[in-house]
């Protein structure tokens, strides 16, 4: 099995879970739990992948603060090798605090700090296997050197993959219409999918990435409960998971676990469809705890829910 590289942001998330609405005027409010745990689209995809046995290390940059030495305590503790993560003492560690409701719904809000400061120059593939890059729109410090880093990686025979994230401005564009030419997956859920096409649905959006990536290349459509699709070509595959048998924590970062579990499955060298079922189920799995990485799942656990589930 070889390395996932995953290129991105690190930051911390604060989850505050509520159960009612929240009033300013200085008004106090007793909330069920709060939550410090790691944060950030790549850093949880990393982990879920290192949780699942593949080595994994993460290209990044942190503040030289309390924060930053938490998320690189945590990165130890989690089995990701950080020799490529960058500290930056002049700038803080990024931070999201999550407003979590019962129905897993959630508003974020994100301090930028260090999230945006990984460059091209950051990131050396050495070794190899496949590279991943999170939160595509929070990332201005790559949009510039990306397409050289996934057209070297591909000309090196290196898999790519890329999840855009929401985008904050909410313009949908920084370029990345070009980088799909050298992403061979891209995961999205629809309002991603949508926003960067301008397409009126899933569908059209679906058809319009395939149009703009490599032959071969896949689109995965994140689906929330209802799980996912793999559309490569004119083939689609729909994966459900089986119902939950345990209370909903949160759903932070069950997106991000979901990629983790199709690259580690494709690293192990399962067909897209198999590892299509190992990253709704590692997605699904990963809402037992709080945060995402909380409770992300083992390849014992995938494998049992990854049966469980449906493929039309």
């Amino acid at each position: 099995m070889g390395r996932l590289l995953v290129v991105g942001e690190l930051c911390v998330d604060l989850i505050v879970e509520l159960d009612g609405p929240i009033d300013f005027g200085q008004a106090e409010r007793i909330v069920p739990a709060t939550t410090l745990t790691m944060g950030s689209s790549s850093a949880i995809t990393a982990c879920g992948a290192a949780r699942l046995g593949v080595p994994t290390s993460l290209v990044s940059v942190r503040g030289d603060d309390v924060f930053g030495r938490f998320l690189a305590d945590e990165l130890d503790r989690l089995g990701v090798e950080q020799s490529q993560v960058r500290v930056d003492a002049s700038t803080p560690t990024g931070s999201s605090t999550h407003l979590t409701r019962p129905d897993g719904d959630r508003a974020i809000l994100t301090a930028m700090g260090s999230i945006g400061a990984v460059t091209a120059s950051d990131v050396d593939l050495t070794g190899t296997a496949r590279v991943h890059v999170g939160s595509y729109f929070l990332q201005h410090g790559l949009w510039a050197g990306l397409p050289g880093v996934f057209a070297e990686a591909r000309e090196r025979g290196i898999p790519t993959s890329l999840d855009p994230n929401f985008d904050p401005a909410e313009e949908w564009d920084s370029g990345v219409l070009p980088l799909l030419a050298h992403v061979d997956v891209l995961f999205c859920n629809e309002q991603e999918a949508r926003g960067i096409t301008g397409a009126d649905s899933l569908e059209a959006a679906v058809d319009d990435l395939l149009a703009a990536m490599p032959d071969g290349a896949e689109v995965i459509a994140k689906l929330g409960a209802d799980g996912a699709v793999l559309a490569s070509g004119d083939a689609r595959t729909h994966v459900t998971p089986p119902p939950l048998e345990w209370p909903l924590a949160d759903t932070v970062g069950a997106g991000d676990s979901l990629a983790a579990g199709y690259l580690a499955a494709r690293l192990r060298g399962l067909s897209s469809t198999d590892a299509l079922r190992w990253g709704v189920a590692a997605g699904t799995l990963s809402t037992r705890a709080p945060g995402g990485t909380g409770q992300q799942a083992t390849v014992e656990e995938i494998e049992l829910v990854a049966r469980l589930s449906t493929v039309v």
